[in-house]
């Protein structure tokens, strides 16, 4: 399958694969896929893809998954051209809306076994914002997970965050209560980071919320989420932002 890589999300430790990098994005006529496992930080670099770049890749799918969407890569992952932002994110939108958005309020109420990966577009964003972990280090049976590593793998330490980022928004639907979600992006983890190393912990959070808040939903952004369940409850979250400038 030809895949536009439009989600990664930030590893997590995992008793069956080691640790979870889910990668999703959308084929050439805009059907939405996840892979996973991808052990991607373990991967040589030359298969370290990029967000909004094409890959390549056969895939089968998920025995362990029942989501339609989710799938597993067999084999080298072949790297493609990336897409830039050229004419306010053109050829991005051409994929990624080609089956349009779904509203929020109208994906909660699916089966996760029908569709679990999805757009939608925010009517108003009300927050973004943060809360700690109950634990600020990975637990003893996670640290035994990461550890967990072959004699010709090199151990590359994984950090945890110690905060859960959320937005608080409401969607296009008019009965809509509004939403409080978690997002687990890994680009909201790797900012978090790099802030907190420059200018310590409090302020790198104000740092992160200026970013995700203020620019990326600022009135002057088309801002839309890309949204997906956790298999495990079912549940949904932000897994990623699109935000071109907005055009009349």
């Amino acid at each position: 399958m030809n895949i536009l890589v439009t989600v990664k999300t930030y590893p997590t430790p995992s008793r069956r694969y080691k640790e979870i990098v889910c990668t999703a994005g959308v084929l050439e006529d805009g059907r939405w896929i996840r892979l996973y496992p991808i052990d991607y930080r373990y991967n040589n670099y030359s298969q370290w893809y990029k967000k909004y770049q094409w890959i390549e890749v056969e895939v089968k799918k998920h025995n362990r998954d029942p989501r339609s969407e989710s799938y597993r890569p067999i084999g080298n992952i072949r790297l493609g051209k990336v897409i830039g932002t050229k004419d306010n994110w053109a050829e991005r939108k051409r994929y990624i809306l080609a089956k349009g958005i779904r509203t929020m309020c109208y994906l909660q109420q699916q089966s996760q076994k029908d569709i679990s990966l999805g757009v939608v577009k925010p009517s108003q964003v009300i927050d973004f914002y943060w809360k700690p972990t109950k634990n600020r280090d990975w637990t003893p049976k996670q640290r035994d997970v990461l550890n967990q590593l072959s004699l010709l793998e090199k151990n590359r330490p994984l950090e945890k965050i110690p905060y859960k980022f959320s937005y608080y928004f409401k969607c296009e639907e008019n009965s809509c209560k509004g939403h409080k979600m978690m997002i687990e992006d890994w680009e909201v983890m790797a900012l978090y980071r790099k802030m907190r190393d420059e200018f310590g912990e409090e302020r790198a959070l104000e740092k992160v919320k200026e970013k995700f808040l203020n620019q990326i939903c600022s009135p002057q952004k088309d801002t839309h989420f890309f949204v997906g369940t956790v298999l495990q409850w079912g549940k949904w979250i932000i897994i990623g932002t699109f935000w071109p400038q907005k055009v009349k």
